[in-house]
């Protein structure tokens, strides 16, 4: 069935037909600030309304308008407004995701690509987005999905998606236009993939289609990872972490300054995310994005320092080469130099598997054993030539290496 273009009025009238939710409480954090009404429905959208699903967290406010609590942003949204993100609304003083069973993306991916080096190395990952973000990052390299409103996606996007999968999984055609989470299970398992990744665009603002997908994954043997930013609320993120394996998190810089200019964001929540994901026992990687001009400076001691000091020396780093892309097509690559020296670096302060990203055949490539210094895995670009890890250790002298391995 084709989404189909209505007034406001009925499409106000059929989102009452949702299912309900669960309303959670905002995290109080004095250095966001809320946004508000950020855009309006206009008076003809085109909205499919049968995938649309209750926010699970929010809150009401005294004046009786609803605040989001998903993610740092916080938007204050009034009735037939919407958030940053263009994915929540509200309508009859609730607040629905838009994007729940409608992915823009679907792709199987070697979980290289991630990147994580120290997960089901060389296994394959079935990676899924919808349109929309929290940030606003000059520089996103999946900009055309990630800066879209929902409603700018094609509309028969979804059922090319599926007629794909479907071909691919030999799977006899049936004819829609939703992407439920059961779906998502069954083509990753018919397809081979032993994690579901949550990534390209910022997961949180698909948290609904995500949560319920990863309950469903996990029942399945089939693990969850999430590719993020790291904007995210603590509610939110800890009830995640109950059906959550793993996950990279995505750092732009290491200063307010940086994130407030190029990203419209803050600095802190990623942190607070890293540091609820090692309390919560959850192995993750991070990525570094170096940029010449603005990220390439102090910033990078500042944050292998924050790393040893809060994470500790086994969690690892990935130091990755700038690309010029959507807004900041004048800045340059990042010179290969600048990436040795950032890696060198952090191997200095004693942090153990540190990596260089999108410089295919760098040394940076491939994880060495912290005890012997012998290349464990060797790759180049998303491609494992030699795996020497054995039972999660060391082929050559038995030291255990931090990750998950099967």
């Amino acid at each position: 069935m084709k989404p189909m273009r209505i007034s406001r009025r009925e499409f106000l009238k059929k989102a009452g037909l949702v299912s309900a939710g669960i309303v959670g409480t905002a995290l109080s954090l004095n250095y966001i600030l809320s946004y508000r009404n950020i855009l309006p429905v206009s008076n003809e959208t085109t909205i499919d309304t049968a995938l649309m699903k209750e926010a699970m967290f929010y809150e009401r406010l005294k004046d009786n308008t609803l605040r989001c609590a998903t993610c740092p942003n916080r938007c204050v949204i009034d009735d037939e407004k919407r958030g940053i993100c263009w994915t929540r609304i509200n309508i009859d003083e609730k607040i629905y995701s838009i994007v729940y069973g409608k992915p823009c993306a679907v792709h199987v991916d070697p979980i290289e690509k991630k990147p994580l080096f120290h997960f089901l190395t060389k296994s394959n990952a079935f990676s899924i987005a919808t349109a929309g973000c929290c940030l606003r990052c000059d520089y996103c390299q999946n900009w055309q999905i990630s800066q879209a409103k929902p409603e700018d996606i094609p509309e028969d996007t979804v059922r090319g998606i599926i007629s794909q999968l479907e071909s691919m999984a030999g799977i006899s055609a049936q004819e829609r236009d939703r992407l439920n989470p059961e779906d998502i299970a069954k083509f990753a398992g018919k397809l081979g993939c032993k994690s579901i990744a949550y990534t390209y665009t910022e997961p949180t603002i698909f948290y609904e289609y995500m949560y319920d997908t990863s309950r469903i994954a996990m029942n399945n043997e089939i693990k969850n990872l999430i590719v993020t930013c790291g904007y995210i609320n603590e509610d939110p993120l800890n009830e995640l972490c109950k059906y959550l394996d793993g996950g990279n998190v995505n750092l732009k810089g290491f200063s307010d300054e940086f994130y407030k200019k190029l990203t419209h964001g803050y600095l802190q929540p990623i942190l607070d995310t890293m540091e609820i994901l090692k309390e919560r026992k959850k192995w993750f990687e991070i990525t570094y994005l170096v940029i010449p001009g603005w990220s390439d400076d102090e910033q990078i001691d500042k944050f292998i320092k924050w790393v040893v000091d809060n994470l500790g020396v086994n969690y690892p780093i990935h130091f990755l080469r700038f690309s010029p892309a959507y807004k900041m097509k004048n800045v340059p690559p990042t010179p290969p130099e600048i990436l040795e020296k950032a890696r060198n670096n952090a191997i200095k302060e004693g942090i153990n598997y540190v990596y260089i990203g999108n410089v295919p055949g760098s040394e940076g490539e491939h994880t060495y054993c912290p005890s012997c210094r012998k290349i464990l895995i060797r790759r180049y670009g998303f491609i494992v030539i030699e795996n020497n890890i054995i039972n999660g250790g060391c082929k050559f002298c038995g030291k255990k290496i931090p990750g998950v391995w099967g």
